[in-house]
């Protein structure tokens, strides 16, 4: 027979589950963005990755993507809030769901488009690749990958074209990889923990210059279109203002020397080149690091990228000497020597803080309108050809109708310096000028190497903007 307490406690617990059960249930969060002019904000879904977004040298967000968006979202007039996802899935089902006004990461065009998502212009062109280690035998097709590790990035845009090969090679196999950024994956196919790895070309165009050891093996597809991505209940009106974007920067130049800013030095150095770099640094560098930082404590210029410009001229030879008379780790002619003060050229501190005083100079030489990193990459070809025939390239480049301020522009006019149809036309005559466009390439390239190996002087954090917020979450507008 029950007691009185066995039976309250009874009656208790009931209650407690009957009330549990009459509780309503939280209304669901709405994660739903309203239209741009409404939201004052525009949101983008973006991936971590060498050829989209990341944090450069400086300190700043940077990749294309990052950039088209910025330019974007300052011709709708709001600031942007980037959120960062780990793959192309749950990009395109946040998208669907209008979590977002847009995705820019890099995304190729599928025909046919994800569920509830459609596709703005394209504005590059991406092949799907198989990428390899060069110590190993190269493979001809994905006949060869059979038996073999395969790694590809999880939600790969380039899964179906494994997936459409497999019931011809039934001993293909791969594996997906949660990785946010692709390009660990190279990385792990450059230590020897993967056989072969499913990409893309411009990440592998990117990850080869730090990695001589890996290559494309061969080319899975024809091209493919990269675009952003869009809700497809998006506004008409949104829709069409991503178009007429397109349209312009287009017709303007500005994509082109994007494009240019971030892939086209890529494949200016060949894997000799860059395995001999990177031996050198490991072998001289950390003999002059202490006088590239003091360079920098002198004149703000980075000291990868004067590290890079001393690599480019020497080596990092202190006693290095041309057949013209320049001299030094900087390779300083008498005349610049003399006009920075410099005693003796073959010091190699004295050359390390000439040489990068000269590059300030000639930056401060240059137009004030002229903006980064522009300014520094023509800067760095004046260092090599010396300002007049700078200009005489800029003068080329205005009356093509080109941009005098865009060193892309500038790599088309300063090889015309050495044709006679040209070099005639301007004040100082005769130049070598495409020795000058591969010059500043190669620093480029150089620097890339030393930024993703060398940390910074200073430690650094991107910069606060009041017109850019990053995330790795959605959150809900409580305004709604």
């Amino acid at each position: 027979m029950s007691t009185p307490i066995r039976r309250f406690s009874f009656y208790a617990l009931l209650l407690s589950a009957l009330l549990a059960c009459s509780r309503e249930a939280p209304p669901p969060v709405d994660l739903r963005v309203k239209p741009v002019d409404q939201q004052k904000e525009l949101v983008v879904l973006t991936q971590t990755a060498p050829n989209t977004f990341y944090v450069d040298s400086d300190g700043n967000y940077a990749g294309l993507e990052y950039d088209l968006i910025r330019l974007f979202a300052q011709q709708q007039g709001v600031p942007v809030r980037f959120v960062l996802l780990p793959n192309r899935q749950q990009t395109y089902k946040e998208l669907a769901g209008e979590h977002a006004h847009l995705a820019a990461a890099g995304l190729a065009v599928a025909t046919p488009a994800p569920k509830d998502v459609v596709f703005g212009p394209a504005y590059l062109l991406i092949t799907p690749v198989v990428a390899y280690n060069i110590n190993q035998p190269k493979p001809e097709d994905l006949a060869d990958l059979a038996g073999k590790k395969v790694l590809i990035p999880s939600g790969s845009s380039h899964l179906p074209l494994l997936e459409n090969a497999k019931p011809k090679l039934p001993d293909l196999e791969w594996q997906e990889e949660p990785y946010n950024d692709p390009a660990e994956l190279l990385e792990k196919l450059a230590r020897g923990e993967a056989d072969y790895v499913v990409t893309d070309s411009t990440i592998v165009d990117v990850m080869r210059n730090f990695h001589p050891n890996i290559n494309t093996a061969f080319e899975l597809s024809p091209p493919r279109q990269v675009a952003w991505a869009i809700p497809e209940k998006a506004p008409d009106h949104f829709k069409q203002s991503v178009d007429a974007f397109f349209v312009q920067i287009e017709k303007d130049g500005t994509l082109r020397r994007l494009i240019d800013r971030y892939f086209g030095h890529l494949r200016r150095l060949n894997p000799i080149d860059v395995q001999t770099m990177l031996e050198a640094r490991g072998s001289k560098l950390s003999e002059y690091r202490r006088y590239f930082e003091e360079a920098e404590l002198l004149t703000g210029i980075d000291w990868r990228l004067l590290a890079a410009l001393g690599y480019q001229e020497s080596h990092w030879d202190p006693l290095a000497t041309s057949p013209f008379g320049v001299r030094g780790l900087m390779m300083l002619t008498t005349a610049t020597a003399e006009r920075l003060g410099i005693k003796n050229r073959l010091d190699p501190r004295e050359s390390i803080l000439g040489g990068a005083r000269y590059l300030q100079m000639l930056r401060e030489m240059l137009p004030a309108r002229i903006a980064e990193p522009d300014r520094t990459w023509i800067a760095l070809a004046t260092y090599n050809i010396g300002y007049g025939h700078l200009e005489d390239a800029r003068i080329l480049a205005k009356r093509q109708n080109k941009n005098p301020d865009a060193w892309t522009d500038l790599k088309s006019t300063l090889p015309q310096l050495r044709d006679e149809a040209y070099f005639t036309t301007v004040k100082n005559g005769y130049a070598r000028g495409g020795e000058t466009v591969i010059f500043v390439e190669n620093v480029r390239t150089y620097r890339d190497i030393l930024v993703r190996f060398e940390p910074p002087f200073r430690p650094l954090f991107p910069a606060f903007n009041d017109k850019v917020t990053v995330s790795d979450a959605l959150k809900p507008d409580t305004a709604k």
